[in-house]
């Protein structure tokens, strides 16, 4: 029998795997645009970190008020596998012209590079996720699919950060020649995805939930108080992934161990997320995901006491905080699977997931928008002494803030957002 006409019920280890697969190609997508791009663009191309802050931002506004809409239409249309058909091609273009820019007019060439990769990643993204969602028949199946699209994402972006000094000592070339490795992957692992991925169950939505508008999403108050976890919690998660490259090259002067702490962070993300999943069932998912933000706090007041050489003690972080990881990336995607299969959930899972990588890609956004543009009016110049205070501040302890105040969030509201089935 075709995988993708076997029913939900007979799910097995190898759908979790087929579903997952394409996890890793679109985090190989990821990591470049908020880890490599900045620091690409601005050392390599010279354009001016207060301009490449901003189309950053401009870049991430324009492309996430899509986001919503994206979802709306594949819930209207219920083809996840042509959404994702139709994304490949434009992930595959976007991001060998975003690693390949000219010369001249390299700001206009990055903006349009970056919106047709954010076309890609956004309709191949909410179709993978609501098809998860719709996939699982329970919170455990959900949190499976979920661990399994994340364990392949970890893969990919460590992959992602390791392969451009692997494939080349010059960054550039690096990163060009990565865009061609991503390519591949992208078709292989892509086509895994489609053609191994059973179909969901079709269900009988009431008439009001199949009619819902964009905005019928946020009219459920559950969503809404997790999404304002999730907000405070991913800017958290951005401000250092924005900024790692430059505390490591001027902070720490370690810049040939950058692609190191990378893999050692992301690797940890990987080999913790059994762990997440496994103590969410023993305490519930809300109460381990604010021990992961607990956690990861401490690894960043840490950091804020490193200087010049120290290697070792960053290396530790990393570990530290990739371990975190796992719980920021499994935990809440899926507390919102479940959220979307309620009874009473007001928009197909499309309309939720659509939201949600609205909010996940304005809080990367904000990060680059907010914090290059900061340190560039504190004063800090990469690859120069001036300013590197003001970049261990920012890098370290902002991001503390932040999580502080997603972990209260969720105290507070830690009865509602286990309700889900």
């Amino acid at each position: 029998m075709n995988p993708a006409a076997r029913s939900a019920a007979e799910l097995g280890a190898r759908h979790w795997l087929a579903y997952g697969a394409l996890g890793l190609p679109l985090a190989m997508a990821a990591l470049p645009v908020y880890v490599h791009v900045p620091r690409f663009y601005a050392e390599t191309v010279g354009m001016d970190l207060a301009l490449l802050g901003f189309i950053l931002l401009a870049a991430r506004f324009a492309d996430a008020g899509l986001d919503p809409l994206i979802g709306w239409w594949g819930d209207r249309r219920r083809a996840r596998r042509g959404m994702i058909l139709l994304a490949l091609p434009c992930l595959a273009l976007g991001m060998l012209a975003l690693m390949h820019p000219p010369a001249l007019h390299a700001a206009g060439w990055l903006a349009l590079s970056l919106v047709i990769t954010y076309l890609g990643y956004s309709l191949a993204t909410i179709a993978l996720q609501a098809w998860g969602a719709e996939l699982g028949r329970n919170a455990r199946e959900r949190t499976l699919l979920t661990a399994s699209r994340e364990g392949f994402g970890l893969a990919g972006v460590v992959a992602a950060a390791v392969l451009p000094g692997l494939l080349a000592a010059d960054a550039a070339l690096g990163l060009s020649r990565l865009s061609w490795v991503f390519v591949a992957l992208l078709a292989v692992l892509g086509g895994l995805t489609l053609l191994g991925t059973p179909a969901a169950q079709p269900t009988a939505d009431n008439q009001e939930r199949a009619a819902a508008s964009p905005l019928g999403a946020l009219k459920d108050a559950a969503f809404r108080r997790l999404l304002a976890v999730y907000v405070a919690s991913g800017i958290a998660a951005a401000l250092p992934a924005t900024l790692v490259l430059f505390f490591v090259a001027d902070v720490l002067q370690a810049a040939q161990w950058g692609g190191a702490f990378l893999a050692l962070y992301f690797v940890a993300g990987a080999a913790g997320l059994t762990f997440w999943v496994r103590l969410a069932r023993r305490i519930g998912r809300v109460r381990a995901w604010i021990g992961g933000m607990l956690l990861a706090s401490l690894a960043f007041v840490w950091a804020y006491g490193l200087g010049a050489g120290d290697v070792a003690a960053f290396a530790a972080i990393c570990l530290i905080s990739g371990l975190t990881l796992g719980a920021d990336l499994a935990l809440p995607a899926a507390l919102l699977a479940d959220l979307a299969e309620r009874e009473e959930a007001s928009v197909r899972a499309g309309g939720y997931f659509g939201w949600w990588n609205l909010v996940t890609k304005l809080n990367l956004a904000l990060a680059a928008g907010i914090a290059l543009p900061l340190l560039a009016w504190l004063g800090y110049r990469p690859n120069a002494s001036d300013g590197t205070a003001a970049l261990s501040a920012v890098y370290c302890l902002l991001p503390v803030g932040f999580k502080l105040v997603s972990a209260a969030l969720a105290w507070r509201w830690r009865k509602e957002l286990e309700e889900f089935p």
